[in-house]
């Protein structure tokens, strides 16, 4: 995989998709002058002495307290090692680095008064795989994701530990065994690494990207189970979805089209079918995927101008006569937008793993289907396909539970200063245990679908779901009697999630990026 060479305020989603999925990454040198007049400003606004917030004053509610001359490095130290105070898990380290990039590209862009050396250790982190372990629990999206962020400042000043290839290890042997140095924080450099998004908007991006994937696939396996049902293809006529003027429901219309096309099942049924419609679950494939498709690109829209944006507080301002320099303080870390854009996601996920769900629940009933009880030959003694669906519709329902929307929460912090708070964290975080639970769902319907399609022999699907069925039944056989179903579905669920389903159906599907 290409590295990525961030551009501050200009990295496009498929940027930053490349970096969640491993991708090497360099900050373009184009930035220095940028951050070092920035730096400079900083040293400007501390020896006129007047306060300005969070570098020469307390933070929060603290803000009228001021900080003598002497202090301003032992006050940078100090928030960070006070305000890293997260718990839970570690955060998945493609999460981590994304959070890493995300926070090198915002101050890099000369706004947050940071030195350049604090720009050559982040990237140095990034270049060597050193992942700071971050607490995924803490932050509640609003003063910035403090405690994550603090996290991974800490280990920047050698405090807290770091993954060095998989082994948490102390920051300061992991930074010394890199030929790294700790760093000692300047005025204003603690607080710029602590307030942000990129926490929350990390985890919504790596939400985003999964449901991407799972948006594809589903298009896919949506398809395989029209043909295993012998349904018709009639509903995804561009004509029909141009009338609409849904612009989602149009490419999804045509996506499922041509995924069918020069089926030979399809065409075994065009005239002899009494059949006059289908379930929605297949004939309403369309409209509920595009929909899902245009909420995706909203909630990418969004991001993509989180990821590109600086949420620091205060920003510097370099001034272009002496003594103009300006720390303004705002509340560009208020994470709204982000919660937003993740509730959204949440609404897609739970939605495309609905949709799969039902059209598993139709195929494995002979009297929607016309298919064999269960999808198994010999019903009664076999069980078949009875207890997928039955975690399928767990997994749904479990979804539908963690979809409830987070930025309707808020909760007052730091004595009342910081009384409306986004809750994006929260809202971001979950998204990736939503996306585990549809992988899951998909995998059995792709399982599913493939299964009902063997009924049709010697007919074939079209040339694209066959590559698709070829690839299931490379790693999964034909189920002819009840044998043990959970690793089928891991197998299954682990080509959804590596891409392999979408590689194989080889065309191009819409996407969010």
């Amino acid at each position: 995989m290409d590295a990525v060479t961030l551009r501050p305020g200009d990295v496009p989603l498929a940027e930053w998709r490349a970096i969640y999925r491993g991708a090497d990454v360099r900050l373009d040198p184009a930035s220095a002058p940028v951050i070092a007049a920035s730096a400079e400003a900083v040293g400007r606004i501390v020896a006129k002495g007047e306060p300005a917030y969070g570098i020469n004053t307390g933070f929060g509610k603290l803000a009228s307290v001021r900080i003598g001359p002497e202090d301003l490095a032992a006050l940078q130290r100090n928030i960070v090692l006070s305000h890293a105070g997260g718990v839970g898990e570690p955060s998945p380290e493609p999460i981590a680095r994304l959070m890493l990039a995300l926070k090198l590209a915002s101050l890099a862009q000369g706004a947050s008064g940071v030195a350049p050396a604090t720009i050559a250790l982040l990237e140095a982190l990034l270049a060597q795989r050193l992942t700071p372990v971050i607490p995924a629990q803490g932050s509640v999206g609003a003063s910035g994701d403090l405690a994550p962020l603090a996290h991974m400042a800490a280990a920047m000043i050698g405090v807290g530990e770091i993954d060095v290839a998989g082994v948490r290890t102390p920051a300061a042997q992991a930074l010394a065994d890199a030929g790294l140095a700790p760093l000692t924080l300047g005025p204003k450099e603690g607080l710029a690494l602590l307030n942000g998004t990129q926490f929350s908007t990390a985890n919504a991006l790596a939400g985003l990207f999964e449901a991407e994937r799972l948006f594809q696939t589903a298009l896919v396996t949506g398809a395989l189970s029209t043909e295993a049902a012998k349904g018709s293809d009639t509903p995804f006529d561009h004509r029909i979805h141009v009338l609409r003027r849904q612009p989602g429901q149009i490419e999804a219309g045509d996506a499922l089209r041509a995924l069918m096309a020069g089926s030979a099942i399809r065409a075994s049924h065009l005239k002899d079918d009494e059949r006059v419609q289908d379930p929605y679950c297949l004939r309403c494939q369309p409209q509920v995927m595009g929909a899902a498709l245009d909420v995706l690109r909203q909630a990418a829209t969004t991001l993509g101008y989180e990821a590109n944006g600086v949420s620091d507080n205060p920003l510097i301002f370099v001034g272009e006569d002496p003594g103009t320099d300006e720390a303004l303080s705002g509340g560009n870390f208020h994470a709204e937008p982000v919660a937003f854009a993740a509730d959204m996601i949440a609404l897609t996920l739970c939605e495309i793993g609905s949709l799969a769900e039902r059209r598993v629940a139709m195929l494995v009933d002979p009297a929607l289907s016309g298919l064999p009880a269960f999808l198994t030959p010999k019903p009664g003694l076999n069980s078949g396909f009875m207890i997928p669906q039955v975690t399928a519709a767990a997994l749904v329902s479990e979804n539908k539970q963690m979809a409830y929307p987070a930025s309707v929460d808020s909760i007052p912090t730091s004595a009342n200063q910081e009384d409306h708070v986004s809750m994006a964290a929260h809202g971001a975080r979950r998204l990736l245990a939503m996306a585990k639970n549809v992988q899951s769902v998909i995998g059995i319907e792709l399982l599913a679908a493939a299964q009902g399609c063997d009924f049709h022999s010697p007919l074939s699907s079209s040339p694209v779901l066959e590559g698709v069925r070829q690839l299931l039944r490379g790693y999964v056989p034909h189920l002819e009697d009840d044998r043990h179903f959970h690793p089928d579905i891991a197998l299954a669920g682990g080509l959804v999630g590596e891409g392999d389903v979408v590689r194989a159906a080889v065309l191009s599907l819409p996407g969010v990026a």
